[in-house]
């Protein structure tokens, strides 16, 4: 008897330690690529956002989870799962853009605004930049957004914010983010990923061309990527890149594949 009563209150003082209190919130309670695997509603293109934001949540629960604040965590996979039931509500936020901009700016690295504006090439010991195209192995799509981009003479231009891959004549994108306002689509730039080089720690892009030669460069015309579909805006976009560094013009073109045709 004395026996079992060590091991009851074993169990009491094991049920109210931390490290149990951390077990309170089961994350995958939330079931969330279950949702998404068998809730067609989640999969529909309207609802990407929604799916990816989601996710963030999730990984947000676990660090409240890891730093032991066990009901936040719990509260967040609440929301999680009020949300999953109803993805309509994803659409029921504010459309204040001045909030949102105000929101979006507390999330943004201090130093790309108020300090490191000189870099650090020229230093004793650095390493070539690399080309894009000569990347091996080549780029997560985790290593491309987010990273600082600096111009030739290493001064900050922004971050990246988005990547658009795969249009139809073969250039891919990188829209970076600049000018201290890291909102894509305000003061953002379309910057074709043939022109960028990277340094071998893969931590920063860099421009072919100089600070100066950026503000020939025109500003991304709309937050919904319409200008995709905008032949003029691209071409001119694209020719300014291409007037600035005619060399990388005519490598790409040299290597790009040509299309065969069967009779």
């Amino acid at each position: 008897m004395t026996l079992l009563r060590s091991i009851a209150a074993g169990a009491f003082l094991l049920a109210i330690s931390p490290s149990a209190s951390w077990a309170a919130c089961n994350i995958s309670d939330a079931q969330l690529e279950e949702a998404v695997l068998e809730n067609a509603e989640l999969r529909a293109p309207q609802n990407r956002y929604l799916v990816h934001d989601l996710r963030a949540l999730r990984d947000a629960a676990f660090l409240l989870w890891n730093y032991g604040l066990e009901e936040d965590c719990e509260r967040l996979v609440g929301n999680i799962k009020e949300l999953i039931a109803a993805p309509d509500m994803g659409r029921l936020g504010t459309n204040d853009e001045d909030e949102a901009d105000q929101q979006l700016a507390a999330g943004e690295p201090q130093w790309h605004r108020l300090g490191q504006i000189q870099g650090t090439r020229g230093e004793p010991g650095e390493e070539a930049l690399v080309s894009i195209n000569d990347l091996d192995p080549g780029l997560l799509a985790s290593e491309i957004i987010g990273a600082e981009v600096r111009t030739s003479d290493d001064m900050i231009v922004g971050e990246v914010r988005n990547v658009v891959i795969g249009t139809k004549d073969r250039w891919d994108y990188v829209i970076v983010a600049s000018d201290g306002f890291f909102v894509a689509g305000e003061n953002s730039l379309v910057v074709p990923l043939r022109y960028l080089v990277i340094d071998q720690k893969r931590k920063s892009f860099f421009l072919r061309i100089s600070n100066d030669q950026v503000k020939a460069v025109p500003l991304m015309p709309d937050q919904e990527y319409d200008w995709l579909g905008d032949e003029t805006w691209r071409a001119t976009n694209d020719a300014i890149f291409q007037s600035l560094i005619p060399e990388v013009a005519e490598n790409n073109a040299q290597l790009a594949p040509t299309e065969s045709t069967t009779e």
